[in-house]
Parts: C-alpha cells; sequence; structure tokens
C-alpha cells in the first residue's frame, strides 16, 4: 500500500465524511452515497484523528450494511473478489490493514451500494449502527429518567435501548443542584456542543427527571462518557422534596463523577441547600443482610467522586487574608466545628458526611460568564461575548473531568458498560418506586444473574457461528475439527469472561462447558455422517463397474473368483488413495467389504477352476481379510478417541488458564477497590487529627481496623471461593477424561480378543 508520503490526495479520494463532528444517532445504515469514492489514501486518513475516526466509521457501516444480511451478502459476493472486513478496534495498523483491499475495488463496491439500492428496500426508522465495541455517538441527550401519571420515578424504554448497544465501558458524569443554576451549560460543555441539554432562561425548572447524552470519551478510546442532566432541586411549583432526594440518590448510584452545582460562594446555606447527603444513610443500603446496620462507612468504596462547581463567584480566594486555592477554599467550607452542642452537630453533619461519603473532593470557582442582560441567551452567545475567565475555568473543568474520572465500577470493581449501567437505573428505579430502599447488594446480584445468562448466550453464539461456518467445509479431518473446536471454545470461554461477573460457583461457566460439549459432540457426528456419505458414494462410483459385471453373471466361469478378486483389490487401493483422511473411511470399508463377502463366496463355489483345498484356503484368507478390516476399523476409533482426549486435555488447560486469569483481574479489582477506600479513610483520620478532633480521629482509627479485618476476611473468602470453582472445574474435566478413557480400555480389550492367528491380506 502506498505510503502516505508518495500519493497525494484528489477530490476523488474523497473520506466518505462530510463533517468532521461525530454523527448524530441514527439507528440503520442507509445505503452509502455511491457518488463517493472509497479509494482512499488511508495513512492521511489515519494521521488525522476526526477524519480518520470518521473514514472509519464509514467502513464499518459499510461492512455492517452488507454483512446485516443473507441477502445483502449476496450481493456482494456476486462481485467476485470485493474484500469487506470489520475493523479492529486495536491499533491504527490493524485497522489500515483490514480495509487496505477496499482501496482498490471502488468501483466494484459502489456497484454493489446501487444494486442494493435498486433491489432492496431499506427501512426507513433507523437503527444504532455499531458493533460489540464501538462507540455510540447521540446527536442530542434524550429523557431516561422521568415520572409517570402516579408520580413514580420510571425509565425510558428509549435510553435503555441506546444503554443496551454501549458495550464499552462507561464514565458517567452526573450533575446535581439547585434548579436555575447552569447545571446544563456544564454538561453541554463535557459533550463538546454549545447547545443539547435544554438551558431555561426564566426562574422555572427546565430539566425534568434525569437525561442522559453518551458521547465517545474524548480522551480514551475504547470508552463512553455518559452525562446525565438533573432536575434542579428546589422547584417551588413541584414542591416535593422527597422526589429530589430520589434523583440525588440515583445521581449517586449511577455516577463515577458526581458535580454538584451552587452559586455564589460555599457558605452555610450553600452547605444547607446539600443536606440530601446527610439522608443517603437512609436512601442507599450496601448490604441485605442486616436492614437496620449503618453500613455508611463502605460508601467510600463506591461514591463517585466529588466535584463542588462554584458559578457566578464574585469573591477573592483567601482564607484569613491568605491566598487559598479552590480546593483549600472548599476544604476550609467543610471544615468542622468542636463541640458536642445541637447545633455544632447539625451543622457538622452534612460536612462530614460529604468527607466520609466520597473518596475524592474538588473545586471549581466559575465567574460570571457574561452580563446579566445576556444570560437568557447563554447557549447562542458568540465565544467573544464570553468572560475569557469564565471560559478559561470551564476549559479547566472540562480536562479535568475528561482526565481524572474514572470508569463506573461495581461494588468489588466491577467494570460497568452501558448495557449494565441501563439495567442498574431499572433496579433502583423500581425499587424506589415501589417504596424500598437501594440495596447495591441486592442490585449487583440481580444484575450478576442477567449478565452472567447473557454471557453463556454469547458465549454459545460465538462458538456456533464458527462452527457453523466449518461445517460448510465437512467433512474433514477430525485433528481439523477438533482444533477449531479448541480455539472458538477459549473464544467463546473468553467472550465469556469478559461479560460475566460473580459466578459465584462457577455454575454458569460449567453450562457454557457442557453446552460447547454437547454441541462439539453433535458437529463430530455431523462431521462423521458427510464423511460417512461422501466415502460411501465413492465407493458405489468406484464399485459401478463390478456391480454390473455381477448382474451380467461375468464372473460366473472358471477364473471369475479371481478376476473379482482383482476388481475388488483395485476398488479398495483406488479407494484408499482418495480417502485416506476420512473419518469413516476405515468403517465404510468394512461395511462394503462384508457386503461384497456375500458375493464372494458365491463366486468362488462357482469357480470350477479351483479345487476344494484352493477354494478353503481362498475363503480362509478372505476371512482373515475381513478380520484385518475390521481391525483397522476399530484402531480408527480408538485413534479417533485418542485425538478427542488430547483436545480435551487441551481446552481444558486454556479453559483453566482463562479462569485463573479472570480470578487474578477479580482480585486484583477487589483490592484495589479497598486501597482506595483506605487512603480515603487514611487521609479523613490524619486531617482529624491535624484539627483537633482527637476523639472522631480514635473512632476512625476503629473504623479502619475494622475495615482491614473485613477487607481481609473477604479476600480470603474470596479466594477459597475461587480454588472452589477451580476444582470443581477440574473434577467435571477428570470425570469427562475417565469416560474416554473407559472407552478407551473397552476398545482395546475389543482388539486383542479378536487376536487373529493370521493376519494375510490378499489386497
Amino acid at each position: 500500500m502506498p505510503s502516505a508520503s508518495s500519493t497525494s490526495a484528489t477530490a476523488d479520494d474523497d473520506i466518505l465524511c462530510e463533517e468532521q463532528s461525530p454523527a448524530p444517532l441514527s439507528t440503520d445504515p442507509p445505503v452509502p452515497s455511491t457518488s463517493l469514492s472509497t479509494s482512499v489514501e488511508v495513512a492521511d486518513a489515519a494521521k488525522a484523528s476526526k477524519d480518520a475516526t470518521c473514514f472509519f466509521g464509514n467502513v464499518e457501516k459499510l461492512y455492517r450494511l452488507f454483512s446485516g444480511s443473507s441477502q445483502r451478502w449476496a450481493i456482494l459476493q456476486k462481485y467476485g473478489d470485493v474484500t469487506l472486513k470489520s475493523w479492529s478496534e486495536t491499533r491504527w495498523e490493524s485497522r489500515v490493514n483490514s480495509i487496505e483491499p477496499l482501496r482498490y475495488q471502488a468501483g466494484k463496491e459502489t456497484s454493489t451500494q446501487a444494486d442494493i439500492e435498486a433491489q432492496i428496500s431499506l427501512p426507513s426508522t433507523p437503527r444504532l449502527i455499531m458493533l460489540d465495541e464501538s462507540p455510540v455517538t447521540m446527536d442530542k441527550p434524550v429523557c431516561f429518567i422521568d415520572t409517570d401519571s402516579d408520580g413514580k420515578l420510571c425509565v425510558q424504554q428509549s435510553a435503555l435501548q441506546i444503554l443496551q448497544q454501549i458495550q464499552q465501558p462507561v464514565v458517567v458524569v452526573a450533575v446535581v443542584g439547585l434548579y436555575r443554576t447552569g447545571k446544563s451549560y456544564l454538561m453541554n460543555r463535557l459533550a463538546g456542543k454549545q447547545t443539547g441539554f435544554a438551558l431555561g432562561s426564566t426562574i422555572e425548572s427546565k430539566t425534568k427527571g434525569i437525561w442522559i447524552w453518551c458521547v465517545p470519551h474524548p480522551n480514551e478510546a475504547g470508552t463512553t462518557l455518559v452525562l446525565l442532566d438533573t432536575e434542579g432541586f428546589g422547584d417551588v411549583k413541584k414542591g416535593d422534596r422527597k422526589h429530589d432526594t430520589n434523583i440525588f440518590c440515583l445521581a449517586v448510584l449511577l455516577s463515577s463523577t458526581l458535580v454538584y452545582n451552587s452559586r455564589g460562594t460555599i457558605d452555610d446555606n450553600a452547605i444547607m441547600e446539600l443536606q440530601y447527603v446527610t439522608e443517603l444513610t437512609e436512601c442507599i443500603k450496601v448490604k441485605s443482610s442486616d436492614k437496620d446496620a449503618d453500613d455508611s462507612s463502605e460508601f467510600v468504596k463506591f461514591f463517585p467522586s466529588f466535584i463542588w462547581a462554584v458559578r457566578d463567584f464574585t469573591l477573592e480566594l483567601k482564607v484569613d487574608g491568605k491566598d487559598v486555592t479552590e480546593d483549600e477554599y472548599l476544604d476550609f467550607a467543610l471544615k468542622l466545628e468542636h463541640g458536642t452542642s445541637r447545633r455544632v452537630m447539625e451543622y457538622n453533619l452534612p460536612r462530614e458526611c460529604i468527607q466520609k461519603f466520597f473518596p475524592s473532593r474538588k473545586c471549581f470557582t466559575f465567574p460570571f460568564p457574561t452580563a446579566p442582560e445576556k444570560m437568557s441567551c447563554l447557549e447562542s452567545l458568540d465565544v467573544a461575548a464570553i468572560s475569557s475567565e469564565f471560559l478559561k475555568v470551564t476549559d479547566h473543568f472540562c480536562k479535568f473531568v475528561f482526565h481524572d474520572s474514572s470508569v463506573k465500577r461495581l461494588k468489588d470493581g466491577h467494570t460497568v458498560t452501558g448495557r449494565v449501567l441501563g439495567h442498574l437505573a431499572k433496579t433502583y428505579v423500581d425499587t424506589i418506586s415501589s417504596g424500598s430502599v437501594p440495596c447495591l447488594e441486592n442490585a449487583v446480584i440481580a444484575m450478576a444473574v442477567i449478565e452472567n445468562e447473557a454471557a453463556v448466550k454469547k458465549g454459545l453464539q460465538v462458538y456456533q457461528s464458527g462452527m457453523e461456518k466449518l461445517k460448510e467445509s465437512f467433512p474433514l479431518e477430525l485433528k481439523d475439527v477438533s482444533s477449531e473446536h479448541q480455539h472458538l471454545s477459549s473464544t467463546a470461554t473468553q467472550a465469556f469472561m469478559k461479560r460475566s461477573f460473580k459466578d459465584i460457583d462457577g455454575k454458569y461457566l460449567k453450562s457454557l462447558e457442557e453446552k460447547i460439549n454437547e454441541l462439539f459432540d453433535g458437529y463430530l457426528c455431523q462431521n462423521e455422517q458427510a464423511s460417512k456419505k461422501l466415502c460411501e458414494d465413492l465407493l458405489s462410483s468406484l464399485s459401478a463397474p463390478m456391480m454390473e459385471n455381477l448382474k451380467q453373471g461375468f464372473y460366473a466361469k472358471p477364473g471369475g473368483y479371481d478376476l473379482f478378486c482383482k476388481d475388488l483389490e483395485d476398488i479398495v487401493n483406488k479407494y484408499n488413495s482418495q480417502t485416506n483422511k476420512e473419518v469413516k473411511a476405515e468403517e465404510v470399508l468394512e461395511e462394503f467389504l462384508k457386503q461384497k463377502s456375500v458375493d464372494s463366496k458365491v463366486i468362488l463355489q462357482a469357480d470350477k477352476k479351483l479345487s476344494k483345498k484352493e477354494k478353503q484356503l481362498k475363503e480362509q484368507n478372505e476371512k482373515a481379510v475381513l478380520l484385518h478390516q475390521e481391525i483397522k476399523a476399530k484402531e480408527e476409533k480408538q485413534r479417533q478417541l485418542e485425538e478427542k482426549m488430547e483436545a480435551e486435555r487441551q481446552s481444558n488447560e486454556e479453559r483453566m488458564r482463562q479462569m485463573k486469569e479472570k480470578m487474578d483481574e477479580e482480585m486484583r479489582l477487589q483490592r484495589e477497590e479497598a486501597e482506595r477506600a483506605m487512603d480515603s479513610k487514611l487521609r479523613e483520620q490524619a486531617d482529624l487529627m491535624q484539627k483537633g478532633f482527637n476523639e472522631k480521629a480514635d473512632r476512625m482509627k476503629q473504623e479502619i481496623e475494622e475495615f482491614k479485618k473485613q477487607s481481609t476476611e473477604a479476600e480470603t473468602n474470596r479466594a477459597k471461593e475461587f480454588a472452589a470453582i477451580l476444582e470443581n472445574a477440574n473434577r467435571g474435566h477428570e470425570e469427562r477424561m475417565d469416560l474416554m478413557m473407559q472407552n478407551h480400555r473397552e476398545q482395546m480389550m475389543a482388539i486383542q480378543e479378536m487376536n487373529p492367528l493370521n493376519r494375510c491380506c490378499i489386497l
């Protein structure tokens, strides 16, 4: 392929991209315009990330278009050597290589599109175009969680459908705060847009419920940025504090970064407006075992990072006359007071909750963006009309969110994808609407059932899809079928591992393994049937002249037996030369020779050229030949069983390796989660000691010791669970091997019992 330096782009080298911004969310690949050439300079495209992303995205659309149905693929195949592959999600070089042939097939490719336009009526309703790991781009946000006619929260199906198609890890950023404080503007900036989430220009709350916007993460390839804009708190028209609490609770549960948006300063009033944080202990449970226990000490393990965005900030960043940073300003505002009076306790409670629950805190102070009279049209203002200092802080805020916001994880560190996020939202909302308290443990258990069942289904789909393609080439040698089985079994297990989590006793992996083995046995049977048919058809063709001679009585004459034996020997030699790799070759030949032995006996007895003694010798020799062939057939079966045993052994080794990798990864995530929580608690304890809160620091020390103990126990228990899973998996393998070994011994004994005295063969 020519390099970028040796090839100049022309007008015809269009990159299939009409604009640089991400394409709007559409749901079905419209037929790409046939007026655009796909003869592209791929290296140039790869250098310009936006162009390249758009280019490869359109190649992916072409692939999805043709592979979406057998009818469309048949049209593609009509043009012979047109090559269209799915692009790799690894390196640019791989992506370039995967579509390189397309560069030289532009004419044929456009012809295929024309055929589709002419022959197929494409659906008018769009569908989301994406592969499992492809990013989802929405051109605008949609309502995610709303209230129904009864005033209960409900998840919108359209938003769930979008999330269901996001297989990538998600970074979830949610913004909460009082209504009419400019939350939506920040979300639009994070999405890289001027407009999107609704910005109201009146005193009424504009956003209702929770809205969602999914865009490719600007910094992290293979990750989706999910933005959640929430309904503003304190709307006098709504007047429902419980609703506000539920919205805040959902924002905390679903996000990996929580942005609290307020105006003016971080004073006592601003913190009191964040009283929702003090109610989280009543609104969220970690474990289901003890409903009355306070497990808020574990919140820090899975709560999001916390960002306080102070809008319209006009004060100097000074404390006691000294310049401070924004983060130091937040720490000063969250400083606790000494004392035990009710007033002090009420003053300290929200501050303690913020410090205790959230693993990290960050603060940004935004000046006024523009003149008051222009605030109502902020989203349509030219950049020149917006304060440069405001834009500077906004840019700093966005960069921080992009760089420091982590991927959303479940308790114990399991990565959340868009699909999982949708399930979680549905579980939490249904629980809240029923009047119950959301419980993380219950949500994870319910999620594990859904995801593990889907993981088994995905693994089977991967395996069966590959074997069905292999089936098109049946019959094959057993080693070829076994080799592909091992490869696909490993790939299927990998697909399962990628999606599964909390398969506590390994029952889902065992289910996948058993179903794959059942399918493998079925494919072996189908391969044998195909081999048997091929061998039988070949023998039928090769023996046709002999059958005609038998009908004509050609062998019913002196010397006819020798002629018959010679013809039979020729048939067998030709057959063996053409079927030496067929799995049913020996068995079919054995059956054929048994059938021909009937004709052979008749011809032998009628042959007057042979003496009685010669006939007896010929008959004995023929029996020896039949016995020899029967032994060969059994030995072939035994050899095939040995191949199957070796395939099982290798498959088990690979499966155990993958299981250990998965378990090591889960243990690492669990350990990292505990370490992050421990670091947060240690920082809090050190801060309490430094500020003279010795009693609180002592309580925190006890909490840390208990946390260490629980973390150690959890890690030990998990290690025991993993060991049991591996032991059970290996036991299942040993049971299968024992059955095959028993079968092998029985076959060996059957061969030995034959023990022919004479194995002379005329063939």
